[in-house]
């Protein structure tokens, strides 16, 4: 591991100017590359305190061994040369936006004399116009099904094409009528283009001037008694119609634009973008990647326009609808209008169809990531795989069936609380979850809070498993299990080496020798044993940490729900602090009974003085106090 001090640029060295640099480990090989505003002030940031760093980013510039730059003239330069170097080298730090798959589109071979409608995969040539991409090969092929009854175009290879003009006879299509067979000459190169120009105005959204000229056409063949001529146009206007409700209208302006949102926790990072090409959605992708870096929204939308329209430049469209602008906005916009060739806004909609539309796009990023993470739990090999990784790297005599964790939450040491989660064979059992409102152990820190729930958590365990008889771990009443009962085979705290031996001193002063604890450190992922003075190093891939991981997430984000609920009513209860008479027993009554001080500004003094413990005369004080408040405000 290199000490980021050994190859930190002299000060004064590096120049303010716009920017891009790379940073080589020991091999010469480059692991990540970055672009910035300010290319001192950016670097600076790398060589800052580790510890306040993002663990992949803290492992980035511990793996580097050296830095490099290349000043540019302006903030587009940029942007190219990140794209550029980012294709070249391939950075392992950095996140690729890309899919492990490719997706098929609906390909227009314009440059041809004859144009040909096919599906298509692969890199964009010229003279090609392409619609898509659709999620799978067979929707495109269904709606030519539908469409070429209206728009009997050539869809056969060219060596088709060729065979059946040297033997003078059409294929299947041309006999059912769903190809002009321009092969033996039934239309004209320029008859032919026709019919292709009409199927491309189709698909891009001019489907009402369609709809209206065959509708005409047909009632001028039923005037003229052309009886089964106005059938087949009925039959295409029916197979038009079917076209369109496959393809559902989103917005009713022709919008050309793609609408991109994301869905995120510490690691991983949930994608959705949905192409919207003529008002209607034509396709969709998503996917989840790693994160490098503490990103928020703005940052992965740079990330993601740089990677994602560097290649495909067709692909551009005239609009980027996006969760959030980023700093450099502007200089994005001018970069994708280059790679367009025309102007291309990027923004973030504010109301409207554009608005409901990004809503759900970003509501299928967070499904999309919930779905991802319960695959990897849902799968039991996975699952048995994990628990077999543990077992083995912690030395366990049997798999750690029973998983609790630990964490803590507070806001500079004040309303300090903690959560206890815990899984059962690799899944969550929400039902077992606790939370703790910390005390004596807030005043020294996350180890003395971890302590103290450590501590709570086992005193009661030990509590309730001196009840007598046959099961003392179940409630004789309920019959249900007590709150404390079961001991976990693994107790994991958040937190390094501190963490974990202060959790085993509490379980070894309490006589608990069963329990397994460990800690798990957020900054490189790393495992450590109480009293161990290395920690356990678990691959990247591996399912075992996987696991711990989400154990260690779930415990974050429990205990962050109760924080801010517990911060919040704090905040909202400060409004009836004025109240004289009214303690905290009394004032917990009421936002318990009402929900919030907003409702409870609503009730009238009979209903405040229906509470329990709520007189006539504490009910008057309290309604003249939130009055007084309402006519100031």
């Amino acid at each position: 591991m290199a000490d980021p001090s050994t190859y930190r640029p002299p000060v004064g060295t590096i120049p303010e100017a716009p920017g891009v640099y790379k940073f080589r480990d020991a091999g010469g090989r480059v692991v990540y590359v970055g672009k910035a505003k300010s290319l001192r002030g950016r670097l600076n940031s790398y060589f800052a305190d580790l510890a306040g760093l993002h663990p992949r980013t803290r492992q980035m510039v511990t793996t580097a061994a050296s830095v490099e730059w290349t000043v540019v003239s302006t903030e587009v330069e940029a942007l190219q040369l990140e794209y550029n170097w980012i294709k070249e080298f391939d950075p392992r730090f950095n996140v690729r936006y890309r899919d492990d798959k490719s997706y098929p589109v609906l390909a227009v071979t314009l440059h041809e004399e004859f144009p040909r409608l096919h599906v298509y995969r692969g890199a964009r040539k010229r003279g090609v116009r392409y619609f898509g991409p659709f999620a799978h090969a067979w929707a495109i092929r269904e709606t030519l099904d539908l469409l070429l009854r209206v728009f009997p175009a050539r869809t056969c290879s060219a060596g088709v094409f060729k065979r059946h003009g040297e033997i003078g006879r059409p294929c299947l299509l041309g006999y059912i009528d769903k190809c002009s067979a321009p092969c033996v000459g039934k239309v004209s190169a320029d008859e032919h283009r026709d019919i292709v120009d009409d199927f491309c105005d189709f698909l891009a959204g001019k489907t009402d001037h369609m709809i209206k000229r065959l509708e005409r056409e047909m009632s001028a063949a039923s005037e003229e008694l052309e009886f089964e001529r106005a059938a087949r146009l009925r039959d295409d206007l029916a197979a038009l119609r079917r076209a369109m409700e496959k393809q559902a209208v989103v917005l009713g302006d022709g919008t050309d634009a793609d609408v991109v949102a994301f869905a995120q926790d510490d690691l991983e990072v949930s994608v959705q973008v949905f192409h919207v090409r003529g008002g209607r959605v034509r396709g969709q992708r998503g996917w989840v990647l790693d994160k490098v870096e503490d990103v928020d929204d703005k940052v992965l939308v740079d990330q993601f326009v740089t990677q994602f329209y560097g290649e495909d430049v067709e692909s551009v469209p005239r609009e980027v609808l996006v969760p959030e602008v980023p700093d450099d906005a502007e200089a994005l916009q001018n970069w994708l209008s280059v790679q367009r060739g025309a102007k291309v806004q990027l923004r973030v909609p504010q109301r409207g169809d554009k608005r409901a539309l990004m809503e759900t796009v970003a509501r299928n990023a967070a499904e999309a990531f919930g779905q991802h993470k319960l695959r990897r739990a849902g799968d039991l090999t996975a699952r048995s795989a994990a628990l077999q990784e543990i077992q083995d790297a912690l030395g366990l005599d049997t798999a750690p069936l029973r998983i609790e964790c630990v964490d803590v939450s507070h806001v500079q040491g004040t309303d300090v609380v903690a959560s206890l989660v815990v899984f059962e064979d690799g899944l969550a059992r929400k039902s077992e979850y606790r939370r703790f409102a910390v005390r004596e152990g807030a005043q020294q820190g996350d180890v003395g809070s971890i302590a103290e729930v450590v501590r709570r958590r086992f005193q009661a365990m030990l509590r309730e498993n001196t009840n007598t008889g046959p099961n003392p771990g179940i409630d004789p009443e309920t019959g249900r299990a007590r709150k404390f009962a079961y001991p976990p085979n693994l107790l994991v705290v958040d937190g390094g080496a501190p963490q974990a031996a202060v959790a085993a001193d509490v379980l070894a002063e309490l006589g608990v020798t069963d329990v397994a604890v460990v800690g798990l450190a957020k900054r490189l992922e790393e495992v450590w044993l109480p009293g161990e003075p290395d920690p356990v190093i678990l691959p990247r891939t591996s399912e075992g940490l996987y696991l711990l991981q989400r154990v260690r997430d779930e415990a974050h984000r429990f205990a962050i729900a109760y924080h801010r609920q517990k911060r919040s009513t704090r905040m909202t209860a400060s409004a009836l602090d004025g109240v004289p008479g009214l303690g905290e027993t009394r004032k917990a009554a009421l936002l318990k009974h009402f929900g919030s001080v907003r409702k409870l500004r609503q009730a009238s003094v009979d209903e405040i003085s229906g509470v329990p413990g709520v007189g006539r005369r504490t009910a008057e004080a309290v309604f003249a106090t939130l009055s007084q408040e309402e006519t100031k405000s």
